[in-house]
């Protein structure tokens, strides 16, 4: 998944973002492109990138309500912290490098000219607003999750993410596909990792802060083999079925606590449309 930019949310919203990476990256609305071969059964419970989008413009506009209580009238929306903090960004697919052409250029990361991580626009604070910001910041979190319970409905799609990835990566059908992913690796000559993900996290690419890779000749014509093989061997298509069966399955054995976070994510999502019609 990718989280960007520099909004730091408080501790409930927190869950929030718990929750979604505990379900594995962002998904593509689109179907059969390079992001993924489509949408999941589960995708339905967590937080997509938009709810992200709109949830950081309801926190500042929050914020700067709640500072300007505070005696900060003329907080930005986008203010930069007194000391710039250290921006990580993982930029990745559920299934590893799927782009050929993406491959072939950018091995496992991306055209460094092109920034993942949005900079914040507004001013700097003052050392005064930083001391009142992270008060603000848990009374704006108090306000999108309203009428959620966080603990029990909010973050349980993302705990049965990780129970569910578990149950994927034991399928027997699953494991002959990656074991013939891995002997095509090899008879090409590259390193026979376990599964593809082992070969798009492998430390040799050497990923820097923002999670972008070296690059080198090396990691381009592996990325591109594992894509190759992938393609050859059908192997992102057995992965996918086999979470979406996965997935299902789980969701009818826990239908009532599903519809509990699926309520809880349309509340999530209703407190945040109030605040942008109200304060936007």
């Amino acid at each position: 998944m990718a989280i960007r930019g520099w909004w730091r949310p408080g501790a409930a919203v927190m869950a929030v973002l718990a929750a979604v990476c505990a379900s594995g990256p962002e998904r593509s609305q689109a179907t059969g492109t390079a992001s993924g071969p489509g949408p999941l059964p589960a995708d339905r419970y967590s937080s997509t990138s938009q709810d992200y989008q709109r949830a950081q413009r309801a926190s500042a506009l929050l914020i700067r309500q709640c500072m300007a209580k505070r005696g900060h009238p003329d907080f930005p929306l986008d203010p930069r912290y007194p000391t710039d903090p250290i921006v990580a960004a993982a930029v990745s697919t559920d299934y590893g490098a799927l782009d050929l052409a993406a491959a072939r250029r950018w091995g496992y990361g991306w055209d460094p000219k092109k920034s993942w991580v949005s900079q914040p626009k507004g001013r700097r604070m003052t050392n005064a607003e930083y001391a009142d910001d992270p008060a603000c910041n848990a009374e704006a979190d108090g306000q999108l999750m309203r009428g959620i319970d966080v603990q029990k409905d909010w973050i349980y799609a993302g705990q049965r993410a990780v129970e569910v990835d578990k149950a994927v990566k034991g399928d027997p059908r699953l494991r002959a596909a990656f074991e013939v992913w891995s002997r095509c690796m090899a008879e090409q000559g590259f390193t026979r990792y376990p599964d593809p993900l082992a070969a798009y996290t492998d430390n040799a690419w050497q990923r820097g802060s923002d999670g972008n890779t070296l690059r080198t000749r090396q990691e381009r014509a592996t990325a591109a083999a594992d894509v190759i093989c992938k393609r050859r061997h059908h192997t992102t298509e057995v992965w996918h079925a086999v979470r979406a069966q996965k997935q299902a399955a789980d969701i009818t054995q826990h239908r009532d606590r599903y519809a509990a976070a699926l309520r809880a994510l349309r509340t999530y999502r209703a407190n945040i449309a109030a605040v942008l019609s109200r304060l936007g």
